[in-house]
Formats: structure tokens, sequence, C-alpha cells
């Protein structure tokens, strides 16, 4: 998900990770706080003092999204979810869910944990600056910790698929039908309609001066447009593959080449008589290789008839094998990961078929065409 990511810390065996993204918000954090709220609550001091608190609220902001992100995460890890880490980017954090939760109970719980955290911290900066004195500098920077969190928390209770909220509305819609796709669907739709919303507020706001507020608005709802939908279809297509093997999706006995051929024989023999642009290169039953029209278009065309697919043809690694007993579901993410659109298929190097993108496409389109799904029932 996230191309750019460093690792800072493990925090309770979760690996903590900032995006490159993050940089830009937490820079502009800083320039705000810097340079318009604290010279208006706090008057009279340097430049220096603003920068210098104003990092220390950013760092304070950084804690708490950590913290917030870090309750998911915890009661994940209570329900057996797999945790892939913890990641600020630019509209927050993330706990990187392997899984998607086995019951609406379980999604509820892990939703609103992270709110519930927030509404904590909320209340804890509130009393301590309560009792450090709202009017200095201390309490002016705890009390604005206190106000970050409380929106914080509101923000992510919106019923916004995939934000907290929307997750609590799946759950609450899972229990009612027992079906985790539709309850998906259903708690999409409502984080489209309401993503749809803050793009037309914030774009009204920046056309009517609002300035960057209206902007951050548009963005923040195009990512949650985007998420909602992504979220939805991911599910689907792991919903229309679960329970299928490789070998059931896999297109059986391919056109493959001999390492002897010559290009010119490739392409004509097979590639052009048989309507492919790929083949495995097989010798004495065992696939050796692979090769493709853009490999070929590599070799000038007046050398085809002299070159032999041996001399063009690439290895294989490890990336490009997979099992007939190999899941559908982890062949797609095999294929999502990589720069692959197709995988040999392949026992002890003896070639069983090819399994491309395509493939699995076409399946789950049959079974989204039928209506068919596996629903998940209520815990």
């Amino acid at each position: 998900m996230f191309g750019h990511s460093v690792k800072l810390f493990d925090l309770f065996g979760f690996e903590i990770k900032v995006d490159a993204s993050w940089l830009l918000i937490a820079a502009l954090i800083v320039w705000s706080l810097a340079s318009g709220y604290l010279p208006q609550v706090l008057p009279g001091l340097g430049p220096g003092a603003y920068l210098a608190l104003a990092i220390a609220a950013m760092l304070g902001l950084f804690g708490s999204l950590i913290l917030h992100e870090l309750a998911h995460s915890l009661v994940a890890r209570r329900y057996g979810l797999g945790i892939g880490g913890i990641t600020l980017f630019l509209f927050g954090g993330v706990a990187e869910l392997v899984d998607e939760p086995k019951s609406a109970g379980s999604e509820f719980w892990i939703a609103i944990a992270g709110p519930v955290m927030s509404f904590v911290l909320a209340a804890l900066f509130g009393l301590a600056a309560m009792a450090t004195g709202a009017e200095g500098i201390v309490g002016t920077i705890l009390a604005y910790l206190a106000s970050i969190n409380l929106v914080l928390a509101v923000f992510n209770l919106l019923p916004a698929f995939p934000l907290d909220g929307g997750r609590v509305l799946r759950a609450w819609l899972w229990h009612r039908s027992g079906d985790m796709l539709e309850a998906t669907r259903k708690a999409s739709g409502a984080g489209a309609i309401l993503a749809l919303g803050l793009m037309g507020l914030g774009l009204f706001s920046a056309l009517s001066g609002g300035g960057i507020g209206g902007l951050w608005l548009v963005l923040i709802g195009f990512f949650v447009l985007n998420a909602s939908r992504g979220t939805y279809q991911r599910l689907l297509m792991q919903n229309s593959l679960r329970g299928r093997r490789v070998a059931e999706l896999m297109t059986p006995d391919p056109w493959t080449a001999t390492p002897e051929m010559t290009l010119s024989e490739l392409a004509d023999r097979v590639m052009l008589a048989h309507a492919v642009s790929f083949a495995p290169v097989v010798e004495q039953g065992r696939v050796i290789g692979q090769i493709d029209a853009a490999r070929m278009r590599e070799v000038a065309r007046e050398d085809w008839a002299t070159t032999r697919v041996a001399e063009t043809m690439a290895p294989l690694t490890d990336a490009d094998l997979i099992a007939p007993r190999m899941t559908a579901e982890e062949a797609l993410q095999r294929l999502s990961d990589g720069p692959q659109r197709k995988l040999i298929v392949a026992e002890g190097r003896r070639l069983r078929g090819i399994l491309s993108l395509r493939d699995l496409m076409g399946h789950i389109a049959v079974v989204q065409a039928l209506g068919r799904g596996t629903p998940n029932r209520p815990g």
C-alpha cells in the first residue's frame, strides 16, 4: 500500500512506519502552528520559541495517531488477525490488517477501539491542561492536543467506510444480514455519498475564499471515495476466488516453445498460429524459461531466422512459478505484487499450465454475473 514508508521502531511487536507523505502534513502542521495559531494564543514569544512549540505539538499529534492505530492493532491481535504494521501517511495513520475480521463482533470492537483511544487521549490532555494552567505555554500545547484528539475521534466516527465509523456501520449491517459482502457494499455506498459531500463542500469553500481548508476537504473526500470503492472491490475478488485452487482456473496444456526453435519458427508456428504472445520454454518435459512478444521485439526482425529461443528467453525465477495446489487468492496476490501478468504452473518443473490475470478476472466476472458469493455468518 505504501511504497515509500520507512520503519522507525517496534512497539508491542508492531512495526511503526512513516510514509514520505507524512512529512508534508507534518511540515504544514508546524508551519500553521508557528505562523498562525501560537502567535495568537501566546503573544510575545520569539520565532524560535514558536517553532519549537509547534514541533512539540506536531510530535504530540504524531504520538496520538500512533496510539489511535495501536488500539486498533491490539484489539485485532486479540481476535487473531495479522497486522502488517502501523503506518502514518498524508491523511493520518492506518493499521495494516492482513486479514478481514471473521465476525461482525470482532469488526465492531476493532473499529471502535481507535476512536475510544482518541477520546481517552482528549480527556487526559484536557485534564492535564487544566492542571497546569490553560493560559500557560505547556497548558496551551496540552489544550491543542486535547482538541485535535477530539476532532480525530469525531471525524473517524463518521459513517464513511473505510473510516472507523464506516466499519462500525458495516459491523451493524453484517450482524443484521449475516452477509459480510453485502454489508461492505452498503457501507461503501454510504462512504461514497459522504465522500462526495466532503468534496462538494470543500470545492464550495475553496471557491468562496476558504483557501487551503477547502482544498483539504476535497483531498480527504477523494481519498475516502477511492479507499471505500477499493476495499469493496478487493473483498469482492477475495470472495469470488475463495475455495478455488490454481489448477481449477489455469489454462492447461499451453502452447510451448523449445530452446532450439528460431524466433521466426516461434512466431509462425506458435504465436501467430494460435494467437498467443507468451510461451513457456520446455526441454525434455521440463520448463526451463519463458519468452514473450516483448522479449522477441528486442531482437532485430532480420535476425529472427538465425536467433534461437535459448538465446532470447528469460530464465525462470521462483516468482514465476506456482504450484497447482496454491489457492487462487494467493495467486492473485502474487500477480498484484509483482510485474508478471502470467505465472507458470508447474510441479517439480513439470509444466501443468499457465495462470494469467485474465483467467482470474474472467472467473471473478462470471461469479459476479451469477450473483454468487460466500456469505460470512455473524459472530
